[in-house]
């Protein structure tokens, strides 16, 4: 035992002299000079994922793939089906005895009509200091940047502290059965020594002054309980007097749903972050009343807010094929997402609020997650982000989505959000997630690629 704790006290102050040392250091101007191009190429590769099985990553992937070979690194192409491609390589570090780094980020994005975009989403077109497209913050600004930054180091020499593994994956945006969850069930031995990971929606900034800014980095996030709710009645004439109506029984149960409030929980990572932003702002919060405290933030409210409770939203409703024909069968989807601790109680309060006569079908049921924040891994964040901004401070925070940091999570791995942008105050990072004109100021993109290259240094 005393073996152990020296040689954990050796590694923390080794890991302490690192991160001293990149914060000092300047990183190369090779990457963010051509993380801009890479991302443009990026967004106009249409990656889009429909649900269902029905995507196409295999452009993104080669390209990728293509750009790795081109420093003298040797990617992997995995298939979970034709089409679905996911990329994975390993970059040796100057420590063997440490474990590796993940780094993942995905290459499928959700779909996008052009009709409503000032800019098409898969254009690349750079307009008013940022990148317009599809995929611009979700999530092919941190593939670029992780692949600006490897490819500098590959050229210049520039090992990192440990060896890093890279992935680049298929189907996160339908919960990653033929992504990250095939990786892990079919090819875990890739993965199986590392012990950290970083991914997506993390270290974005929250402007509170002009000499502060709060880099949220995601320590945990939600459950997924996506389902489809069916009801069933008896099919007649639309003239008919009809007392068992699927429709109805479908809609009452959905509206059931829609207007339920699930209680107000405080997990360890919401009730640090909320106690960090009291401090920042200079305000008590209030813990009576959160709902109204979380309001006050701005862009930020519909993200935060969502991460105090447990949440189930109606998104699908489907039923008949004529308006004059009473249907036998309705069908709903509802996106849930319960807290981490809170997924038996989720469900029952589900199966209450549906009641005995729908059935309900998982479409994707997946685990929440949370780590805390804490470790030299925080350190190094945090060290990277000053070095950049001296005015920034990291805090923790639960991201209401869910990523592929579920998968990964299941071989041991403490996930972390950590795609580091310096954002302006004015824009509505939260709410182009998915959303029309989905963008990324190139500044910001340069800005990460050189937190991003500091944190390897370190870490």
């Amino acid at each position: 035992m005393a073996s152990e704790s020296t040689t954990f006290s050796g590694t923390q102050t080794r890991l302490a002299g690192d991160i001293a040392a990149a914060t000092r250091a300047l990183p190369s101007t090779g990457a963010q000079d051509e993380v801009v191009e890479l991302c443009r190429d990026l967004l106009m590769i249409d990656s889009t994922n429909r649900g269902n099985g029905d995507g196409f990553e295999r452009a993104a992937a080669e390209y990728v793939a293509a750009k790795l070979a081109d420093v003298g690194l040797e990617p992997t192409l995995l298939e979970s089906q034709p089409g679905r491609t996911s990329v994975v390589t390993r970059i040796e570090g100057t420590d063997p005895s440490r474990p590796p780094l993940l780094i993942h980020g995905h290459l499928d994005v959700v779909a996008a009509d052009p009709s409503e975009w000032r800019h098409h989403p898969f254009g690349g077109e750079e307009a008013d200091g940022c990148l317009w497209g599809r995929g611009a913050i979700d999530m092919k600004d941190m593939d670029a940047m992780t692949l600006a930054v490897i490819r500098d180091r590959a050229r210049t020499g520039r090992k990192p502290p440990r060896d890093l593994v890279v992935a680049f994956v298929a189907d996160e945006e339908a919960g990653g059965p033929l992504g990250a969850h095939w990786l892990v069930d079919h090819h875990a031995d890739l993965f199986a020594d590392c012990t950290e990971a970083i991914s997506e929606v993390g270290g974005f900034s929250y402007t509170v002054r002009d000499d502060l800014r709060l880099y949220l980095i995601q320590t945990a996030e939600k459950g997924m309980a996506w389902m489809k709710l069916t009801a069933r009645g008896r099919a007649g004439h639309g003239s008919m007097l009809a007392a068992d109506n699927a429709v109805t029984k479908l809609v009452e149960a959905v509206t059931r749903i829609g207007q339920h409030r699930f209680p107000v929980v405080l997990t360890p990572t919401v009730h640090q972050f909320l106690d960090a932003l009291g401090d920042a702002l200079g305000i008590k919060m209030d813990y009576d009343d959160l709902e109204t405290t979380v309001a006050k933030l701005g862009g930020l409210a519909r993200m935060i807010g969502a991460t105090i409770s447990d949440t189930a939203n109606p998104t699908q409703l489907n039923a008949g094929h004529k308006v004059n024909v009473i249907p036998g069968e309705a069908t709903a989807g509802v996106d849930g997402r319960f807290l981490p601790g809170r997924q038996e109680e989720f469900i029952r309060q589900i199966d209450e609020l549906i009641g005995p006569d729908i059935q309900r079908e998982w479409v994707v049921l997946d685990r929440a997650v949370e780590t805390p924040f804490d470790g030299p891994m925080v350190d190094a964040m945090a060290a990277a982000l000053r070095a950049e901004d001296p005015g920034a401070r990291a805090v923790p925070y639960m991201l209401s989505g869910g990523t592929d940091a579920k998968s990964f999570s299941q071989l041991g791995i403490r996930c972390f959000g950590f795609s580091p942008l310096k954002l302006p105050p004015d824009l509505d990072f939260s709410g182009m997630f998915h959303g029309v004109d989905e963008r990324v100021p190139t500044e910001a993109l340069r800005f990460g690629t050189r937190v991003l290259d500091r944190f390897l240094a370190a870490s």
